[in-house]
């Protein structure tokens, strides 16, 4: 059975800008958030710390930074979903802008996930891409204007409200995130609040000068729209 999230969550993963112990510790602290105030956090883990990361954990929803759709035998150099999920993935990013892939890819890529209950969250660039990627039906939409991931300028709201409606007029269930350049937990905050329902940080986090104070922070803010949109829909 896939993993359960629960809306609005946050997402954070780290590229490759720490490797090792800092990255446990960062997950260690997306943990203790998470734990801190009840909300669900996907942490997208580098291979060779999956099962580390998985192991030190229990709230964390932990994902792979990629897959291929192969399946058990040749193919030395591809990752394997069975090893992956063996490894304690519960998900996978497919089609970030530093690793794309063709529609067909996707495609497969996602079916096999589906196969092994992993979650599918799949990143787009344009909003014409979010639509013909919903029609694939992943669990998770990421469509983030490529030219903003990393440069701190984030998405305007008026794409944000576009993309997040285009999407959900072909696949209501897909659930929709923003994550593009945010570098503070008010851009989380608003972009929850004006329709996303998740907010992520990748960069923004881990070029902080303090990036365990900035992770709480943004998830204190996912928490603080939650709570303002059940009063405002009381």
């Amino acid at each position: 059975m896939k993993a359960k999230i629960r809306l609005p969550f946050f997402e954070t993963s780290v590229k490759n800008y720490i490797f090792g112990d800092a990255v446990l510790e960062l997950a260690l602290c997306a943990e203790a958030a998470a734990k801190e105030y009840d909300i669900d956090v996907l942490f997208v883990a580098p291979y060779a710390d999956i099962r580390r990361v998985r192991e030190n954990t229990d709230r964390l929803i932990v994902l792979a930074p990629y897959m291929d759709a192969l399946r058990p035998g040749r193919g030395i150099a591809d990752v394997l979903p069975e090893s992956l999920m063996a490894a304690g993935a519960q998900g996978v990013v497919l089609n970030h802008s530093e690793r794309p892939m063709s529609l067909t890819a996707i495609k497969k890529t996602i079916d096999r996930a589906n196969e092994l209950d992993m979650i599918s969250f799949v990143c787009a660039d344009t909003i014409s891409e979010a639509q013909a990627l919903a029609h694939l039906h992943p669990d998770i939409m990421n469509p983030e204007p490529t030219e903003l991931i990393g440069t701190g300028i984030v998405s305007d709201m008026g794409y944000v409200k576009e993309v997040v409606s285009a999407v959900k007029m072909i696949d209501p269930n897909i659930y929709v995130e923003q994550a593009a350049g945010i570098t503070t937990a008010q851009q989380v905050y608003d972009f929850i609040m004006a329709g996303s329902e998740a907010a992520g940080s990748a960069s923004g986090i881990l070029k902080s000068p303090d990036p365990f104070a900035l992770l709480n922070e943004m998830v204190r803010y996912v928490r603080k729209a939650k709570d303002d949109l059940a009063k405002m829909n009381r």
